[in-house]
């Protein structure tokens, strides 16, 4: 599935038309999916197979699902599935936050 941003579908949407003939284009806002093209003469039967990585990768960004799990609704295999996110510069691993509050509790317990 092809992938651009808002800014880059400005600047050449007949790009972004030229994929969409082939194959569904997710558009992304600020790094995040947010809507799909779709050729009209395509079938949604067809655009079934390409649609699920997609929404597998969103739900994934969203942390609504394990990278496992959306791997497996995506219907990639799990080296495809993290090839696929990282065309889509998402994260796979997001830093924990709760180090700096947990160490501040302790400076705070032991001073």
């Amino acid at each position: 599935m092809y992938a651009t941003n808002v800014r880059n579908l400005k600047r050449n949407p007949s790009e972004a038309l030229r994929h969409a003939e082939q194959e569904p284009v997710l558009i992304l806002k600020g790094n995040q999916p947010n809507a799909i093209i779709l050729n009209l003469k395509s079938s949604l039967g067809d655009m079934d197979e390409q649609l699920k990585p997609a929404l597998a990768a969103s739900l994934f960004k969203d942390r609504v699902l394990s990278l496992g799990a959306a791997a497996q609704i995506s219907g990639l295999s799990l080296s495809e599935f993290i090839d696929h996110l990282t065309q889509l510069d998402i994260d796979l691993v997001i830093a924990d936050r709760q180090p700096p509050k947990e160490l501040e509790t302790l400076d705070s317990w032991l001073s």
